[in-house]
């Protein structure tokens, strides 16, 4: 490989990440402010958008595995998929027995997706951007703990939950800016 196609293909990935990294951002913000005004129960609706969460992650994941395909071996990015995909399934069958149910099945997504994202972002460092990436990959897993352990509450309700996705919409959009300062630099 020559010394100029290497930085070509950093540059070509990080451009394609930051730009997943912004719909993330708003997708994740848009959801929150939405599913804010169904904390207490599950309806239909609360559902479909219970379900979208995890099943918007296996499509971002398929984006980046894409976007990072001469960056590296994307097998933890299938991984994700794998993990997101059957939280999705796991969410919607959840969304059937209760709020209890839904945030053990969403906290333990939220650990492992949370591991992958750590371990995926920590090799992406020379990417720039990544620290929040890893910082937030840590604080999935915390999360994810806190949400299982709040399903047995006397009374559960799915704000923490969805209020994970707001921290973690902006370390996506911290991520994007620190790319693109990143790539402006190099």
């Amino acid at each position: 490989m020559s010394a100029t196609a290497a930085p070509s293909v950093v540059t070509g990935t990080a451009s394609a990440l930051r730009r997943l990294y912004f719909v993330r951002f708003a997708f994740a913000i848009v959801w929150a402010l939405v599913m804010f005004t169904m904390t207490k129960e599950i309806s239909p609706v609360a559902a479909v958008l219970l379900v979208l969460y995890p099943l918007f992650d296996v499509g971002a994941a398929v984006v980046d595995a894409r976007s990072s395909r001469g960056d590296g071996s994307p097998t933890l990015l299938y991984v994700n998929m794998a993990v997101s995909l059957i939280a999705a399934v796991g969410v919607g069958v959840a969304c059937a027995s209760g709020i209890p149910a839904v945030l053990r099945v969403w906290g333990a997504w939220a650990i492992v997706s949370g591991l992958v994202q750590l371990i995926v972002a920590v090799p992406r460092r020379r990417l720039g951007g990544q620290w929040p990436m890893i910082v937030s990959g840590a604080i999935s897993i915390l999360a994810g703990a806190s949400f299982v352990a709040s399903a047995g509450a006397d009374d559960p309700a799915l704000t923490s939950a969805v209020g994970y996705a707001v921290p973690g919409g902006i370390f996506f959009l911290i991520s994007a800016l620190r790319m693109g300062r990143a790539a402006k630099e190099s």
